[in-house]
């Protein structure tokens, strides 16, 4: 197993945000793609074109660390110890090996071993972990306090995780657990202006990224957001945003995002 290439690119920003994108990612390395099946080359599972959604990062002068491998790679989102984040229901692990539609994406007998897995944290895994939080930390020492959005998207519709059309906009903060509450609600009040529907702490409330860095006694804040594809994307084709959608969406994110900035300074 030899890294093919960088496992994030980052941008480093000076105002307290960090975006962090883990599940952009498309590539597959040479030696894992010949033990896949088609839905496993598919990366289906993919949160397609979110740096083109979020185009208007740099302006918040924010730091973004976007991940370049698939999650079918290593699940940069799970606990390095694959202990599940919603017990009792349905979810995929740290190295997947079925899809969100349960599809197997491994041949027969070609999914990774426990060595393995170890082998892929060591080398996907913990870079970008390190990577992360040396930039909250950086960003901490700078103002006093760190704001973090892990941003993501997912189908709209996804049985296996919800009944039903998931809403437009889903924010976790692990119950309040990962952020000051009057920070979320600051938030939350610039979707419920808008013409979007959104729940907060619903079926998504936050991965492990959301719930491990987030610490707001330590003044560290994180915020989660699940985009449902059809808020920017064309139906059925994800090779392309739909431009008008995403035109009227990114309005929304960067006034939470600015909501987020604006919140009370720590301390």
């Amino acid at each position: 197993m030899q890294l093919e290439m960088p496992i994030f690119k980052l941008r480093q920003g000076k105002s307290r945000l960090v975006v962090s994108m883990p599940h952009v990612g498309t590539y597959l390395p040479s030696w894992l793609k010949p033990r896949l099946t088609d839905a496993g080359l598919s990366i289906a599972d993919t949160d397609w074109h979110l740096e083109q959604l979020y185009n208007f990062l740099d302006d918040l002068d924010a730091t973004v660390i976007i991940a370049t491998h698939s999650r079918y790679v290593i699940d940069l989102n799970r606990p390095s110890d694959d202990v599940s984040l919603y017990p009792g229901q349905s979810t995929t692990g740290l190295c997947p090996i079925d899809a969100f539609n349960e599809a197997p994406l491994y041949l027969p007998n070609q999914a990774p071993s426990a060595d393995e897995v170890q082998q892929r944290i060591a080398i996907y895994w913990q870079p970008y972990h390190q990577a992360l939080n040396a930039e909250i930390s950086r960003v901490k020492a700078l103002h006093g306090s760190a704001l973090l959005w892990d941003a993501h998207s997912i189908d709209s519709v996804v049985p296996r995780f919800f009944e039903g059309t998931l809403p437009h906009l889903n924010v976790g903060t692990a119950n309040h657990q990962s952020c000051d509450s009057d920070l979320a609600d600051a938030v939350y009040a610039m979707v419920k202006q808008r013409n979007y529907e959104a729940v907060m702490n619903g079926r998504f409330k936050g991965g492990f990224i959301t719930r491990h860095y987030g610490q707001p006694s330590a003044d560290v804040h994180a915020i989660q957001l699940e985009i449902a594809t059809r808020s920017y994307m064309q139906v059925n084709d994800v090779s392309k945003v739909d431009d008008g959608l995403a035109d009227q969406l990114r309005p929304t994110l960067r006034a939470m995002m600015q909501a987020m900035l604006d919140w009370k300074k720590a301390g």
